[in-house]
């Protein structure tokens, strides 16, 4: 039983997401060790794209969990075509748009070899890599991804806020 959980235990340390640094939006750095002992929602997003009013959503998640310890991510990406031309173009119409206050990345590549490394870790370790944008992946509280939905799946789901909801107690 003991070398069970020994093995066990070693390989859930392994799949924690050893730590990424995204450049913000608002300049500087997001880093996700910092978020180390909180559920971290990642979404790859995209500013005109028919998921795009997924945004509310992701605001909705952030101001019902935030004081609980919930952090959503927003990683705009051109990989699908679906973005404006520069990050400041981006941070207005998300401004203007959706009064959005979670983190949000710079425009990242999420797919093919020019990924942010955030994304080749989710690829390469864990099988995962988006599809299109609105993609979400969900880490736990040491990391670990806890969960991966495509873009259909609305960030206020029932599935993903009962993993939530099951994080933060």
């Amino acid at each position: 039983m003991t070398v069970v959980l020994t093995l066990w235990l070693a390989s859930a340390a392994a799949a924690a997401e050893p730590g990424f640094r995204f450049a913000s939006i608002d300049g500087g750095t997001l880093d996700t060790k910092a978020w180390r002992g909180h559920p971290v929602l990642v979404v790859n997003t995209a500013s005109l794209c028919g998921f795009t009013p997924q945004y509310d959503d992701l605001q909705a998640l952030s101001d019902r969990y935030a004081a609980q310890g919930l952090v959503v991510l927003a990683v705009p990406s051109n990989d699908f075509n679906q973005e404006l031309t520069d990050g400041k173009a981006v941070k207005e119409f998300c401004d203007v748009n959706f009064d959005l206050t979670i983190p949000m990345t710079e425009i990242t590549p999420v797919t093919g070899a020019a990924a942010h490394p955030f994304y080749a870790w989710m690829r390469d370790a864990n099988g995962f890599t988006p599809g299109w944008n609105f993609n979400k992946v969900l880490l736990g509280t040491k990391g670990e991804v806890v969960g991966t939905w495509g873009s259909t799946t609305k960030p206020t789901a029932r599935a993903i806020t009962g993993r939530i909801e099951t994080l933060l107690q």
